[in-house]
């Protein structure tokens, strides 16, 4: 089993999941209160691109995690994974 060891990635999923718990709150919020379909739809809308934003940045993180366990890089092949990787994470996420 492989945990999230980055303890800067973790806190930074961590904090992400804690800004998308807010949002949900939120979302029930706006249900008690009788707010319009369309405003909650755009808080869902809000909450998912956040949750999937998320598990984007874990994913990276886990990535670069094994990557760097199975090829055990030099400083200067290390440079250049970390770089690939925030391209690779850039891109996936404007896909989204």
């Amino acid at each position: 089993m492989t945990v999230l060891m980055n303890a800067s990635a973790r806190t930074d999923v961590l904090n992400r999941l804690r800004r998308a718990e807010g949002q949900i709150r939120g979302v029930q919020r706006m249900i008690e209160e009788g707010e319009s379909c369309l405003k909650i739809g755009q808080q869902f809308s809000a909450v998912r691109k956040a949750l999937d934003s998320t598990y984007l940045r874990m994913t990276m993180c886990f990535m670069e995690q094994e990557l760097d366990e199975c090829l055990q890089p030099d400083d200067t092949q290390k440079t250049g994974l970390e770089h690939m990787l925030k391209d690779m994470e850039t891109l996936l996420a404007r896909m989204g």
